[in-house]
């Protein structure tokens, strides 16, 4: 028997912002472990033999994975600081901004991490082409999928 509780308005935002911290939950671990790995890189021994173009390579990834970091941990310090605020609708929005543009920028940070890496140990066109097709899976999954999605059913069905 289906349940036709509909939820209160209310409790919908507080559903929602508890299912985007849990899900934020998830991406935390991967891209403070991506950092944590680039800030090491500079302390490695062959460091000074690297050529500019992996150095510009490996700037790109780092910051782009401290962005990342920021922008994926900022719903939940936002969470804690206006705890009791009654202004979680407002939270929400700002914290789904800050999750999807965490995730591009974790995209850009794998994409160039992969870059850098792949450059390295083989060579630039592998590189290029590699990264390039991870870039075209994430943009793929992460991004179109979702959005087709999306589209598909509110043609099927309109708002309520």
């Amino acid at each position: 028997m289906a349940d036709d509780h509909r939820e209160s308005r209310q409790e919908r935002i507080n559903r929602e912002l508890m299912e985007l911290l849990n899900e934020l939950r998830v991406a935390l671990p991967g891209v403070q472990f991506l950092f944590a790995f680039l800030l090491v890189v500079p302390f490695s021994q062959n460091v000074d033999r690297v050529t500019d173009f992996q150095r510009d390579v490996y700037f790109v990834a780092l910051v782009a994975a401290a962005v990342a970091t920021a922008l994926l941990i900022a719903p939940a310090a936002q969470h804690r600081l206006l705890f009791r605020q009654r202004d979680k609708e407002n939270l929400l929005q700002r914290s789904n901004r800050s999750a999807a543009a965490g995730l591009l920028a974790l995209a850009v940070a794998i994409c160039s991490a992969l870059l850098l890496v792949v450059d390295i140990l083989f060579n630039r066109t592998q590189a290029w082409v590699t990264a390039g097709v991870l870039g075209a899976l994430l943009a793929w999954w992460w991004l179109a999928v979702p959005l087709w999605q999306r589209a598909r059913k509110e043609q099927v069905r309109p708002e309520d």
